[in-house]
């Protein structure tokens, strides 16, 4: 029996150190409890405000620039779609059902859980230096070749590898920071210059941006370059992952695999 015993106690130690030399899963850290919590905050409100502006956009698809424009005043240019109104000229012989009251009411309180997430994950980003660690590109990453890699590797529609799916590329990067940094707040500004009472305390807001018509069409651009980057980031998360990279933005941590000595 202590023959047995003891020819059994070298095969269970190697047993042993075979299975502590295998890859074990870990989580690695991947997003702050406030990025996710702002992210998914922040994801509501825009499909809110997507749906609601353009119950809003077909009471008047019609395109103005300056100060006025109306029914009688030639557009700058017009969607062809059929309006919620009838007064309002589309060629089209029937209109749609009118939305505009709750689609207004929902759009601007959407629009404001918007802002204030916004300013509270930008006050974090700086006090956490999460702008400067993980947006802001390096001098190496300007070079031609980077530049060049991270812009046409998404067109060939390759899966990134490992190291770089735990990081963004100087595109994204670049990206990230022109949506948070321009367009949002831009998105923002000339929101908030439509409403006249806010136009009437700050004029200035409504002047700068070449009048209040000016302003609806600063802002449907605006809008659709914002949609267009919803597009390419889900893109860009299908190709580096869907569920992985979804689940990373839900429970901030990702599955890697790591080797244990």
């Amino acid at each position: 029996m202590a023959t047995l015993g003891s020819a059994q106690l070298p095969a269970e130690g190697s047993l042993s150190s075979a299975a502590s030399s295998l890859p074990a899963a870990k989580l690695a850290p991947r997003h702050s409890g406030l990025v996710r919590v702002t992210h998914w905050i922040t994801t509501l409100c825009f499909f809110a405000l997507l749906l609601t502006g353009i119950e809003i956009l077909i009471s008047h698809p019609r395109f103005y620039w300056g100060e006025t424009g109306t029914v009688l005043t030639k557009p700058l240019f017009h969607l062809p779609i059929p309006s919620s109104r009838k007064l309002v000229p589309t060629g089209y012989g029937y209109v749609l059902p009118d939305q505009n009251g709750w689609s207004r009411a929902l759009h601007f309180e959407a629009a404001w859980i918007a802002v204030l997430t916004g300013l509270l994950y930008v006050i974090s980003g700086l006090l956490t230096r999460h702008f400067q660690k993980d947006l802001l590109p390096s001098k190496t990453d300007f070079s031609w070749r980077v530049l060049w890699t991270s812009i046409a590797k998404p067109f060939r529609f390759e899966q990134p590898s490992a190291a770089e799916a735990s990081s963004y590329n100087v595109l994204q990067r670049l990206t990230y920071l022109f949506v948070i940094f321009v367009l949002f707040p831009l998105v923002i500004w000339s929101g908030l210059a439509m409403s006249l009472a806010f136009a009437s305390a700050f004029p200035w807001s409504v002047t700068l941006l070449g009048g209040r018509q000016s302003v609806r069409t600063i802002h449907f651009f605006v809008s659709l370059a914002l949609v267009l980057f919803l597009f390419v980031h889900v893109l860009m998360v299908c190709l580096a992952g869907f569920w992985s990279r979804t689940g990373a933005m839900i429970t901030g941590r990702t599955g890697t695999r790591k080797e244990h000595i």
